[in-house]
């Protein structure tokens, strides 16, 4: 029972969350006289203008569950968006190689992080911070601009459409199925639930939970990559300081734990996490509407999101008592 609770919580609260958010937006947007973002097509661009932080925020969902965590995801962000650009120079036959090898590097950022985790025994945002500064430092020696050019054809990813959706939202919202069939339906997922709950008691019951954090942070890795794709597809070329500037490390945390992803591990999932990503776009747009300056701004996304996380934390121990 307690556990059914525990779920129902993780998911209404953000339910809550994005319904406030919401009629938040339309009120400012009636009260400004600027209805004209009211449209079907303006909301539905909300979210569009999230992709990248929804792509990544979706990966940290599996480190996340699992009680880990993830910095290294913004400068991996840039180096998957330089890598590509430069590799595809503007060269359509060069797309899918490219891509191949990104992909990779993620894989292999990834086992290594979650190798130092769990054989090293690093905590996790050390060892992930570590990873982070070895790419900023591989991305200043080598880049100090925007590098290569990719293709029109690749930049489809970002600005195509398909009967009148953007090509990359509906990218967005299959991986979100993707990894909410994964972990709902898989073995591999709900092993990822265990080992988040408890280690140690997944260990008991014969999880071999090394491999079950490996592959967290592998998909979390890869997921990072694909941002830096799009990314890439988006600007027409990699710049080294695409991931940090975007601070997708930070919020992707953000919009996970907004989402109802319990940062102790074991609880949540990634329907959340993209309610989070969406309240995120709300209120970057309340803001917009009401003429917030910008550094106002960022001092009252950080209020909301302790705020929300205090929220979690008071309704998880009510419900735990």
């Amino acid at each position: 029972m307690i556990a059914f609770l525990k779920r129902r919580s993780s998911f209404l609260a953000p339910v809550l969350l994005l319904a406030i958010a919401f009629g938040t937006y339309v009120g400012i947007a009636i009260a400004t006289g600027q209805t004209q973002h009211l449209t079907a097509e303006n909301l539905i661009g909300l979210l569009g203008r999230s992709i990248a932080l929804g792509i990544t925020a979706v990966g940290q969902t599996f480190v996340i569950l699992i009680a880990s965590i993830d910095l290294s995801v913004a400068n991996l962000i840039s180096v998957s968006a330089v890598l590509a650009s430069h590799l595809m120079a503007g060269d359509p036959g060069s797309i899918f190689p490219a891509v191949l090898a990104v992909l990779l590097v993620g894989v292999v950022v990834g086992a290594v992080n979650g190798l130092v985790v769990t054989r090293l025994e690093v905590n996790p945002l050390i060892a992930t911070l570590g990873m982070a500064l070895i790419l900023q430092g591989i991305l200043s020696a080598l880049f100090t601009n925007f590098a290569g050019e990719v293709p029109k054809e690749f930049q489809s990813f970002a600005y195509g459409e398909i009967f009148g959706v953007s090509t990359s939202l509906l990218f967005l919202i299959a991986l979100t199925i993707a990894a909410w069939g994964f972990l709902r339906f898989t073995r591999a997922g709900s092993n990822i639930y265990s080992v988040g709950g408890n280690a140690d008691a997944a260990k008991l019951a014969g999880i071999r939970t090394t491999r079950v954090v490996i592959m967290a942070h592998v998909l979390c890795s890869v997921c990072a990559v694909v941002a830096g794709l799009y990314l890439a597809s988006r600007l027409g070329s990699g710049a080294p300081w695409i991931g940090r500037d975007g601070v997708y490390d930070l919020e992707s945390i953000a919009v996970v734990v907004i989402g109802g992803t319990a940062l102790s591990g074991g609880r949540g999932g990634v329907w959340g996490t993209l309610m989070g990503v969406m309240i995120f776009s709300l209120i970057d747009s309340i803001f917009n509407l009401a003429g917030v300056d910008a550094f106002a701004k960022q001092i009252l996304r950080g209020v909301i999101i302790i705020g929300a996380v205090a929220l979690y934390a008071a309704r998880s121990r009510r419900i735990e008592a």
